[in-house]
């Protein structure tokens, strides 16, 4: 018996929810899935996993693991030789038997050495010999240690295809694989070569086991000198314009090979001073001492590479060294000895115009794509390997046919209350006005960019306005910014172009400021978006006047009657309230998701992002909070944040309350979650730590622990690498395309759609799981809304991959973080020497609005 006064029980835990059923809506069609069907003849064989760590002796790279892990099987361990194992060149090893607990540590010695270590160790040493110079061979020590990970019963396997699922060793086991074939290299630019290969993964389905294969394409950085790949990088002619902050990040893990000693190293960093003026201490022998002990001078590096190496240097005097040591003991090295070495990868942010060409090499039609990926799985023959075939492993050469449905294109409701209907996921507003529209009487420009035909701008946007049904007046004086200003830091720039507007008293009763950019993503739009949105509550748009058109100024116009209240279009059967379990019961749907700072940045923290909708019954309005976290931090953590005066300061907090606000005070008794960005092993995450935080905040809230809501969470992927053919048609699947038997699931409740059209390249599926459904959805009923939340994103004229709650929750978060682009503390934070920086709240003035779009 509970005793009075004793702690509150502890909150049920969820499952994943299993499937109810099929859906049944739309009209059939058969596809083919790049699935191809496995078959497992020996179901009694044991896979054991092992994780590997190789380390050298001076922590230099080691790019012969392959090879030392190869040497190591065949010389010290017949067992092992004799059987098959696999290694994928990294961290995993599978076996076929498990390894004596003795054997898992060695180290691969000098030949000279090898009696003496194996007395000492047990005969778990051997020699590796590698070549270091053209006139003699030199071998080198590692350590290798290879530690029991998990041990796989391919019985588990057979169990998981029933929907039994034993435990968490028998997900998908992935693999990617490139060859070098110069067909496959494509150069990007900017120092950048993508290479195409093949992702292949085992993935259980309720058509049994299956292989997915599927072309990729990934970026490495192009082999050759340094100096000319950050020349390439940063678009520039002469060293002397390399800008060396953005190089020392950007060189920063990667590896090198001086051109005087036949060994790689990895950067660290950049020396302090020009390479002339760089010193170092060296010993030396000086003839001049009595008793011959070295003495210590200081030199500079280039003293020591051209006096002491006879190494000319050409081009080293006046810039920095490479810096390939430790923080301890620098070692710096003259930028013009170093090449970069093959197969880097590259995982830093693209420059707009480099990932525009790498996405232009990597598409491939429907019909090509298909050939490709047959072609790879008859001409690599998977089923060939070793440990497969040991394991009684076979795989068909043809694609999985499946079997889809075509949804109903949902209708569109826009301005007079007409309807019309998108053909093949796309509309336009020809000749059509928008749903509701915002007077704009008062509103500045401001100009960043070079001179520029503004008055036209202003002319044909007031032109495209009306035509729409927007009232746009003409607006107030333009502000152009000093060209003597164009030279500052971005920051600085946007202070300079509000003093203007304040002096112009411009600030004041003023709509929305639309700010023209001189460049795409130009360094000026998050200071200007913190600006205007978080200390003085203005709505702005911002433009970059290169392709001015019609079309152009739709969608800048979609984005600004959006952010000003307006709605450009609706659901008919949302504006009808006909929405199944939506129009009889209060409910609020949230899109919830993190960006993860910018791509080779550690040191950004993470922007989480909740949407949450409006007005209802309708569907189509949406407010946003965020917050920063933690850098890397895949989980959403403040949710809920009860501060110690009792009040809850979570995300979730002002979203309940808007929701009541526009709902005539309606609380929310049924919550739709849309989940992004999260594996299948973070579910339960999703499951019993966000939702119970929505959970506490709701009763916190409402002040009420009885009257909670109804959940459904689901959590969308975008799964990048099952595609769907039609089989007689070189076409893209239609739009509405929904697949939910052979390959999904054995057990949960999941399904692949395909709502948007793509007019380039092969369509890529949504991936959407359902771990609850207390709200008690019928599969026809929740892939109808899904598919519907696609065609109400208020930016677009195009159905969306996912659903809108998503996509304005993955807006927010990336417009919220542009504002920590240029904060000083970053640096702190990678170290963990300082707190994550909060992000500045919006202004009341905007923080109801759609500011996102």
């Amino acid at each position: 018996m509970e005793e009075a006064g004793g702690s509150c029980p502890k909150p049920t835990k969820r499952s994943i929810i299993a499937r109810p059923g099929f859906g049944s809506s739309g009209h059939p069609m058969p596809l083919l899935s790049n699935h191809f069907k496995v078959s497992v003849n020996v179901t009694d064989v044991v896979f054991y996993q092992y994780s590997v760590s190789i380390t050298a002796e001076d922590n230099r790279v080691v790019d012969e693991k392959r090879k030392i892990i190869d040497r190591l099987c065949q010389t010290y361990s017949c067992e092992l030789a004799a059987k098959s194992f696999a290694y994928d060149g990294e961290k995993t090893l599978y076996s076929l038997v498990r390894l004596p607990q003795s054997w898992m540590e060695f180290t691969v010695v000098p030949k000279e050495s090898i009696a003496k270590r194996c007395n000492a160790d047990g005969g778990r040493s051997f020699a590796v010999t590698c070549e270091r110079s053209k006139r003699r061979l030199r071998s080198e020590t590692f350590k290798v240690e290879i530690v029991y990970a998990a041990k796989i019963p391919l019985n588990s396997l057979a169990l998981s295809l029933h929907g039994n699922e034993t435990n968490n060793n028998t997900r998908d086991a992935l693999r990617t694989f490139f060859h070098d074939d110069p067909k496959n290299f494509t150069d990007v630019g900017g120092g950048v070569t993508g290479v195409r290969g093949y992702h292949s993964s085992f993935r259980t389905t309720q058509g049994g086991l299956s292989l997915n294969m599927d072309v990729t394409m990934t970026m490495f950085l192009t082999p050759g000198p340094v100096i000319d790949f950050l020349k390439a990088n940063q678009n520039v002619q002469d060293p002397c314009c390399i800008d060396w902050v953005k190089a020392k990040s950007m060189l920063k893990n990667l590896r090198v090979k001086p051109r005087h000693r036949n060994k790689e190293y990895k950067i660290i960093g950049l020396s302090q001073k020009v390479c002339k003026e760089q010193y170092f201490s060296m010993k030396v022998r000086s003839h001049d001492c009595a008793n011959g002990e070295p003495q210590v001078v200081k030199i500079t590096v280039y003293e020591y590479f051209t006096k002491h190496c006879g190494i000319e240097l050409t081009d080293s005097a006046c810039l920095p060294c490479l810096d390939v040591g430790n923080t301890k003991q620098p070692i710096y090295l003259p930028i013009e000895l170093c090449t970069l070495v093959p197969l880097q990868r590259y995982a830093k942010a693209l420059f707009p115009t480099l990932r525009a060409s790498l996405v232009a090499s990597s598409r491939q039609n429907p019909q090509d794509r298909k050939r490709t990926v047959i072609d790879a799985v008859r001409n690599y023959r998977c089923d060939d390997d070793s440990l497969l075939s040991a394991s009684g492993v076979s795989i068909e050469r043809q694609m999985m046919q499946v079997d889809s449905r075509v949804l109903e294109t949902p209708t569109l409701r826009v301005g007079n209350k007409e309807d019309f209907f998108p053909r093949n996921g796309r509309w336009n507003f020809n000749h059509k006005t928008l749903f509701k529209t915002t007077c704009i009487d008062r509103w500045a420009v401001v100009n960043f960019s070079a001179p520029c035909y503004t008055d036209k701008i202003f002319h044909d946007l007031i032109s495209c306005g009306r035509r729409m049904g927007i009232q746009i007046e003409s607006p107030r004086t333009p502000i152009w910014e000093d060209p003597k200003s164009r030279g500052d830091k971005p920051l600085d720039r946007v202070e300079n172009m509000f003093e203007m507007l304040n002096r112009a008293k411009l600030l004041k009763d003023t709509q929305f400021i639309l700010c023209v950019l001189p460049e795409k993503k130009s360094d000026i739009y998050g200071p200007w978006k913190k600006k205007c949105l978080c200390d003085f509550g203005i709505v702005t748009q911002c433009i970059y006047p290169s392709t001015i058109n019609d079309r152009y100024l739709t969608n800048v116009l979609l984005k600004i009657n959006s952010k000003l209240g307006g709605i450009n279009s609706l659901l008919a059967i949302e504006d009808s309230m006909k929405i199944p379990l939506i129009k009889d019961t209060p409910t609020m749907i949230l899109g919830m998701g993190v960006s993860l700072g910018f791509p080779g940045r550690s040191d950004i923290p993470s922007v989480a992002a909740v949407v949450g909708s409006l007005y209802w019954p309708h569907i189509s309005r949406y407010r946003a909070s965020v917050r920063a976290q933690s850098p890397k931090e895949e989980m959403i953590d403040a949710l809920y944040n009860p501060l110690a005066n009792g009040k809850d300061d979570g995300m979730m907090r002002k979203l309940l309350e808007d929701f009541c606000h526009t709902s005539n005070g309606n609380k929310p008794k049924h919550i739709i979650v849309f989940r992004n960005g999260v594996a299948e092993s973070q579910f339960s995450k999703v499951l019993n730590v966000e939702v119970e935080q929505i959970l506490k905040a709701y009763q916190d809230h409402f002040k009420s622990e009885v009257d909670i809501p109804k959940f459904t969470v689901i959590v969308a992927q975008k799964d990048r690498h099952t595609k769907l053919f039609q089989d007689i048609s070189p076409e893209n699947v239609p739009s509405g395309t929904v697949v939910d038997t052979e390959i999904v699931h054995p057990r949960n409740y999941d399904f692949y759609l395909c709502a948007h059209a793509s007019m380039t390249g092969t369509s890529r599926p949504a991936h959407y799981h359902i771990l609850l459904d207390e709200i008690g959805f019928s599969p026809d009923e929740l892939q109808n809304l899904i598919h519907a939340l696609s065609y109400v994103n208020q930016r677009s004229t195009t159905a969306i991959r996912t659903v809108a709650p998503l996509r304005y929750a993955n807006l927010a978060a990336r417009q919220m973080g542009q504002f920590m682009k240029f904060e000083d503390n970053l640096s702190e934070i990678s170290s963990g020497q300082g707190p994550v920086p909060e992000l500045p709240r919006l202004h009341e003035n905007v923080a109801s609005s759609m500011f996102f779009c």
